[in-house]
């Protein structure tokens, strides 16, 4: 099938042409054209990483299927703008503000945040620090679904989470969840979902060491294949 690929500010002039006409397979879906484009024009790889994708005048997710003769553009990040959500894996020592700017909006209401950190003992047992290991690229995926859970129970577009992997000293925090939403009761219901979820799904693991020298692997609430957990 053919499409139209319309680009705007940094791919045109990366590319030095306003679109193209692209063949794909029938069955191609919109991540499929992104791998295409990264393939074909790897000067584009940075901001394929960043935008958004719209068919035929709207935005759409990466497994939306293509058809014969859509019209799809390329939309950079907005200069200046934020963006309105935060899927992150990093080595770096983490802070509230981190999922904070990335979602606060004029028309939030209510701006929830949790932060789990190390604490100095588990079930009474002395703790000497923890480490985190994550299956990175899986990880932020699964966040991203995490987050559209929380917008298809209440409507709650801007939500932030980041999880710190390495080693951790106590008291450091070691994963942030950041939900920006119109009423405080939803964003709190929202933000406790997506932190329950995030334990659920996301391929995170810790590894506790004892002050005894002893130490053990653990991945909590292992619930990888289920769909979502009840309401009640």
């Amino acid at each position: 099938m053919q499409i139209q690929v319309k680009y705007f500010a940094f791919f045109r002039e990366r590319l030095g042409r306003s679109s193209d006409q692209i063949v794909l397979p029938e069955s191609a879906t919109v991540s499929d054209l992104l791998d295409y484009l990264h393939t074909n024009w790897p000067q584009l790889a940075n901001g394929l990483k960043s935008s958004q994708v719209s068919v035929n005048l709207e935005f759409v997710r990466p497994e939306t299927r293509l058809s014969e003769g859509d019209e799809v553009a390329l939309i950079p990040p907005v200069s200046g703008g934020k963006p309105e959500n935060l899927f992150k894996i990093t080595k770096d020592s983490i802070v509230a503000q981190d999922v904070i700017d990335p979602i606060q909006s004029d028309n939030a209401g209510a701006v929830i945040t949790f932060l789990g950190t190390v604490r100095n003992n588990t079930h009474g047992r002395a703790t000497s620090y923890l480490e985190y290991e994550a299956y990175a690229p899986m990880a932020e995926k699964k966040m991203a679904e995490v987050a559209g859970e929380v917008r298809e129970k209440w409507g709650i577009e801007r939500v932030a989470m980041i999880h710190r992997i390495g080693k951790l000293e106590i008291g450091e925090v070691s994963v942030a969840v950041g939900v920006a939403s119109p009423h405080r009761k939803d964003g709190f219901e929202a933000c406790k979902y997506a932190m329950d979820r995030l334990k659920q799904i996301v391929p995170i693991w810790k590894r506790e060491v004892w002050t005894d020298g002893e130490e053990e692997w653990v991945k909590p609430d292992p619930v990888y294949f289920d769909t979502k957990p009840n309401d009640d």
